[in-house]
């Protein structure tokens, strides 16, 4: 089963800049988009990424977050967002839980947006109590009998290695010393960076570039975009891909493509 995440820095523009086409060519079994930026009803009329089922959980706010699910088969919405005061109702669309089948079992797809705080102190403050509600939210998973998947943009660079240029950015939001040890405790809290995984340590690759300066042609950049795996879905890994040119055409992110094995 191929698994895709894919921040696309509004899905209007997307479509207009070719998502299509990267979607037919990299043939996702189920896919997940954040920074939809958009409302169902505002797509062209008819679009689909040549599957038919969707869950759709946009900002309340126009033209801002939001996240999207399809799936070229039936499956069963879960619920949005977490368990937060910051957040209740999950008015900003950052969370998705879906239940697909898988196999002999049904694989879960937590998909995230997560805030960024590069903005103002005021959001900054506000990522890092959401991320510490995630933390305690996802606990629940992390011993789930069946695969679960957190997948999507968590807007961190966990090590020097998930980033081109650390020590420039050590006091940037994304790569904050309290945000690369929450992602430790995320990781020791039992979820596995599967592309970690799969490619090794080593520098990159990377799936966000900033439009500023030549980041985007000579390959600077942050990997920001993860999918992270139970014990249960992380021996299912077959392999794992950035694929560097969605980031490039479509979008400032590149799509994510993992496979699990059935």
């Amino acid at each position: 089963m191929r698994i895709v995440t894919w921040n696309v820095n509004g899905i209007r523009a997307a479509i207009r800049k070719g998502l299509d086409e990267f979607v037919e060519r990299i043939a996702p079994d189920i896919l997940l988009l954040q920074e939809v930026r958009a409302f169902e009803e505002q797509l062209p009329k008819g679009w689909k990424p040549g599957m038919d089922e969707t869950v759709w959980n946009p900002a309340e706010k126009k033209g801002y977050s939001g996240t999207a699910t399809w799936a070229n088969r039936e499956f069963v919405e879960i619920g949005r967002g977490m368990e937060s005061s910051l957040d209740r109702d999950d008015s900003e669309g950052r969370i998705i839980h879906t239940k697909h089948p898988f196999a002999n079992t049904s694989l879960h797809c937590i998909n995230i947006y997560l805030p960024s705080g590069s903005n103002k102190e005021e959001r900054q403050l506000y990522k890092e109590g959401w991320i510490e509600d995630l933390l305690n939210w996802a606990q629940r998973f992390t011993d789930h009998d069946e695969p679960v998947l957190l997948c999507g943009d968590l807007n961190i660079a966990h090590t020097e290695n998930d980033i081109w240029n650390p020590s420039g950015n050590r006091f940037t939001s994304g790569f904050l010393p309290q945000e690369r040890e929450w992602f430790s405790r995320l990781l020791a809290s039992g979820w596995h960076d599967l592309f970690r995984i799969k490619v090794g340590e080593q520098k990159g690759p990377y799936s966000w570039w900033s439009n500023r300066g030549q980041a985007r042609a000579k390959d600077r950049g942050w990997r920001i975009d993860y999918v992270l795996a139970n014990a249960a879905a992380r021996p299912m890994l077959a392999s794992a891909e950035i694929m560097r040119e969605g980031g490039l055409v479509v979008s400032d992110h590149a799509p994510v493509i993992i496979d699990l094995a059935e």
